[in-house]
């Protein structure tokens, strides 16, 4: 008998061990997918739960919907990609020069 715990992966064929790697790595993605999946629905949660004060705190709701929606789009409609990705560019924009402003 020995103290010392025995490595079975080293003891499988490497078939065995790429499912079992593959399995761990499934295993891993799935719980942050629920994790994140959790935080989103905090996230919405706290968006729903009061009316925004501002117009940067709008943008920042109007922001995640944006970004839910170009998740939502074929990668082949490159024109609502673009309209997105300027629109959030214009928010980052006009947020940043509030603040100078401010």
């Amino acid at each position: 008998m020995t103290d010392h715990p025995v490595d079975l992966d080293k003891h499988r064929g490497m078939a065995a061990q790429k499912a079992t790697d593959l399995r761990r790595a499934l295993a891993e993605v799935e719980t942050h997918a629920r994790e994140l999946r959790e935080r989103e629905s905090e996230l919405e949660h706290r968006m729903m739960s009061a009316p925004a004060v501002s117009w940067p705190e709008a943008a920042v709701k109007a922001r995640h919907l944006l970004n839910l929606y170009a998740a939502s789009l074929p990668a082949e409609d490159t024109r609502h990609h673009a309209l997105v990705a300027m629109l959030l560019d214009d928010f980052a924009r006009l947020t940043e020069a509030d603040r100078e402003s401010s």
